[in-house]
């Protein structure tokens, strides 16, 4: 098990590789200097500010609350983890649509009403948070609410890489390295800068990756939107991404 270097380390990282100061950072997520400079030295960061640092540093909550090692608070999970199953088939008939299909699926995900919360989120088989780079990623999968099996066939369609549903188990058990192919395919689905997500796992990557793809962009959202989705909304987003596809030219 790789040991967490911390948030504080992760957090100097990205402030040097930005060329931003702890005093803009505590400006822009309104803290206070003290707050900014104690997760600096290692304190362990609260909740509440864990949520003000992800949107000033441009982080989603849950990716920040994963990468400092701190349980993801519930409101932060996939409203249902039963809608898993519909997630992997609409982003990969999404990806087959033109801009505009894919714009007006995203639109859908957004117009529908959000349910309140009926079950705990428990992603299976579940990631140790500690248990190194390769756990964080995948748990930052989970929590778009992809199973190993989701992840194998949505990366399979959105990036060059292509692997069994069971290797991504291994590399959340770190029995599997990650690579920084592996790393800008992830970033890309992730709605993170690859770079950034090299640096905070510790990968050098060898040259600067092209920025992803338009489809993998979208792709990336429409992970994000859907997890306030329950599964019965999400199977019909995915029944719409299904008849998108045929109707398109090709489809």
């Amino acid at each position: 098990m790789t040991e967490h270097p911390g948030l504080g380390a992760m957090l100097a990282w990205l402030l040097d590789h930005r060329k931003l100061t702890a005093q803009e950072l505590t400006e822009r997520a309104g803290l206070t200097a003290d707050e900014v400079r104690a997760v600096l030295v290692g304190e362990t960061p609260t909740e509440v500010l864990l949520r003000r640092l992800a949107p000033a540093l441009g982080f989603q909550s849950v990716d920040l609350f994963i990468l400092s090692g701190r349980a993801v608070p519930e409101d932060l999970a996939p409203l249902e983890a039963a809608a898993a199953q519909w997630a992997a088939s609409t982003v990969t008939d999404a990806v087959r649509l033109p801009a505009a299909g894919r714009c007006e699926l995203l639109k859908l995900i957004r117009s529908l009403p959000q349910e309140e919360r009926r079950f705990s989120f428990a992603p299976k088989p579940p990631v140790p948070l500690t248990g190194g780079p390769g756990a964080w990623v995948i748990s930052m999968l989970q929590y778009r609410n992809l199973n190993w099996t989701g992840m194998a066939r949505v990366l399979a369609f959105v990036t060059p890489t292509y692997l069994s549903a069971a290797t991504y188990g291994v590399i959340a058990s770190g029995r599997n390295e990650l690579t920084p192919r592996l790393v800008t395919d992830f970033a890309a689905l992730l709605g993170i800068d690859a770079r950034e997500l090299a640096l905070l796992t510790g990968i050098s990557l060898r040259e600067v990756p092209p920025p992803p793809s338009p489809e993998a962009a979208d792709a990336a959202a429409l992970l994000w939107e859907a997890r306030r989705l329950t599964a019965g909304q999400a199977r019909s987003v995915s029944e719409v991404a299904r008849s998108l596809r045929e109707d398109s030219p090709g489809g």
